[in-house]
């Protein structure tokens, strides 16, 4: 099918995660993402491993946040490579990257810069703290923005319990968070012009994604006054929603509404619950926590948690297992819709790959080519936009201006 960035040309200086997530979304939504990297190292995820793809030396770190790109191998330490990066940008309609601030104004490469070469450029910025502000300077990386932007004070077991202590999301979810919000402000950009034929620098920092994220938590806070508490899986506006042990393992239960909540009464037969006036509304559902979570977790611990997945499912109260990850994309509803999904590589022969979650009119919306190697389409890419012959690349490659244009 036609894709909706067809015909749009993304110049990606991104690394690591927040920035490469963000290309990755462009490539799956139909755009031509170039990825400029490091001669002989190239995106330091590339390294973080184990685990490695069978047969090569591509992280699956690497692999999980480039799919549909083209890897350049350009030195942008050297003037020739910064002129070759110019001429690119030229043919690009977005440009984006995660250096320091400042960083690629000692290259001629900052937005400044590369507005006067190309006019209606969309040039995005993902940095830890903005292009302003007394951080502004600083690294940022999500683990400690995790905790500067007040997620990791409300994950965690609650005080004085058992293993308490802030924890941390088990994946990078600022980075992921931040590269989304970068694609969704790069497609409003070039909406924008589309109308105005004006380009323009989108500054994203990954604190400020952090907060942004709070939501409701965020807004239990500024309502109150009052900081969230860790609850560890319980919820702080919604009970029961939370993790109960079973006979054999967990269950979520995940109760919305009343109703629900009277039909979770009568499976485990307790429908006295759902009549007392402590029980029968959320609001004092959340007030009288402390009494009715040990009711709930005594009746499940009575049996095995795929019986009471099938009872509750029944009459249709909201519950799940806490599927490891074999379990997920062994489960029926994950392999229906295709989440696991498998592409040629040019070294391993296939690897396999997280689809991307969007369909539209039926269809997934997955780039076409899987994540590169290290330069490999250097002499393909230069020769197409740049104009460079055979003779010139050689010896650029010679130089180490750039690599893996041989190959």
């Amino acid at each position: 099918m036609n894709k909706p960035l067809e015909g749009v040309r993304v110049l990606d200086l991104s690394r690591v995660l927040a920035g490469p997530w963000c290309g990755q979304q462009l490539a799956d939504l139909g755009a031509e993402v170039i990825k400029v990297e490091r001669p002989g190292s190239g995106d330091d995820t590339r390294g973080w491993g184990p685990p490695w793809l069978s047969g090569t030396r591509e992280s699956a770190y690497f692999l999980s946040t480039n799919r549909g790109k083209r890897s350049v191998a350009v030195n942008l330490a050297d003037p020739e490579g910064q002129a070759l990066i110019r001429e690119l940008v030229v043919q690009c309609d977005v440009l984006i990257e995660n250096f320091k601030v400042g960083g690629l104004k000692a290259y001629g490469l900052d937005y400044e810069s590369l507005k006067a070469v190309k006019p209606d450029l969309i040039y995005c910025s993902i940095t830890g703290f903005g292009q302003d502000g007394p951080y502004a300077h600083r690294a940022g990386y999500d683990f400690m923005i995790q905790g500067m932007g007040g997620l990791m004070s409300l994950t965690g077991q609650p005080e004085g319990a058992p293993g308490s202590e802030p924890m941390k999301v088990g994946v990078a979810l600022t980075d992921i968070f931040t590269g989304m919000y970068a694609a969704n402000a790069v497609l409003a950009a070039l909406l924008q012009r589309e109308r105005t034929g004006q380009g323009g620098h989108l500054d994203l920092a990954l604190l400020d994604v952090q907060v942004g994220v709070l939501a409701n938590q965020a807004l239990n806070y500024l309502t109150s006054g009052i900081p969230p508490r860790r609850l560890g899986n319980a919820h702080p506006n919604i009970v029961p929603y939370q993790a109960f042990p079973t006979a054999d393992g967990y269950l979520i239960i995940t109760v919305g509404n009343d109703s629900q909540f009277r039909r979770l009464c009568q499976v485990l037969g307790r429908p006295h619950l759902a009549d007392d006036e402590r029980f029968a509304t959320n609001a004092a559902r959340v007030e009288y926590r402390e009494l009715l979570v040990p009711e709930i977790a005594a009746c499940l611990l009575g049996a095995r948690t795929d019986d009471w997945l099938a009872s509750l499912e029944a009459v249709g109260v909201p519950c799940g297992p806490i599927n490891t990850l074999d379990r997920v994309f062994q489960d029926p509803q994950i392999r229906h819709r295709g989440m696991q999904l498998s592409m040629t590589h040019p070294q391993s022969g296939e690897v396999a790959l997280v689809s991307n979650p969007i369909r539209m009119n039926g269809q997934p919306l997955n780039a076409d080519l899987p994540p590169p190697t290290l330069g490999q389409h250097s002499g393909e890419v230069l020769k197409a936009l740049v104009g460079l012959d055979d003779e010139t690349l050689a010896e650029l490659e010679r130089k180490g201006v750039i690599g893996g244009a041989s190959d």
